[in-house]
């Protein structure tokens, strides 16, 4: 993944409580310098949905940047994206098999034994978490915290994603305790929604990943 320090997430439900459309929060992210983008839709999977879908695809690779799609391999085929999977999504090895050798695969776990599990598994980032609490996930599994983060770097040699709750003041810390990469959704979401505004944020961010 070239492990860029900070990882977006495009929440379509996130997104939409703040009345912001993912296409502009992609191209403000991408202006921002992000290297990769995710686009996390866990409802229906319509028309416009995939049509929303596409055009980021379409804004990504015209910045030199990587698009992944949340939990749908079929999807990531049809727009040569990469793959994020949950623990109930398709097996990663499964995956593999339909996306290909090349397209990035990453892989959600939520605790040292799960983490372990995927050691075996041929993905090329791992996601742990959550950190901290989160909002943008319903039923949300047991906190991991950031002693177990430094537990979970030790056991594990490939790149490691922290997600969940993880904000500019505890982004730092997070880095500390061994994350490569840090996942963000609610606090790259300002409450006043434009692109202007998307955009300082992403650079916050940014920052954070350089000092």
């Amino acid at each position: 993944m070239g492990c860029s320090p900070i990882y977006p997430i495009l929440d379509t439900q996130s997104l939409a409580a703040r009345s912001c459309e993912p296409e502009t929060a992609a191209g403000a992210w991408l202006d921002a310098g992000a290297r990769i983008v995710q686009f996390r839709h866990k409802g229906q999977w319509t028309r416009a949905v995939f049509d929303q879908a596409e055009a980021i695809a379409r804004q990504c690779r015209e910045r030199g940047a990587i698009f992944v799609v949340n939990d749908r391999a079929d999807i990531a085929m049809l727009l040569g994206a990469g793959l994020h999977l949950g623990q109930d999504d398709l097996p990663p090895a499964d995956a593999r098999r339909l996306i290909g050798s090349k397209a990035l695969l990453g892989y959600s776990t939520h605790n040292p034994s799960q983490l372990d599990a995927a050691a075996a598994e041929p993905v090329d980032y791992v996601a742990i978490g959550p950190i901290f609490s989160t909002a943008s996930k319903q039923n949300p599994d047991p906190v991991v915290g950031l002693e177990e983060l430094r537990q979970c770097r030790a056991r594990y040699g490939r790149p490691l994603v922290a997600i969940g709750g993880i904000t500019r003041e505890t982004a730092r810390a997070v880095f500390a305790a061994g994350a490569d990469s840090i996942a963000v959704i609610g606090d790259l979401i300002p409450e006043n929604c434009t692109g202007a505004t998307l955009r300082r944020r992403m650079e916050e961010w940014q920052l954070l990943a350089r000092t």
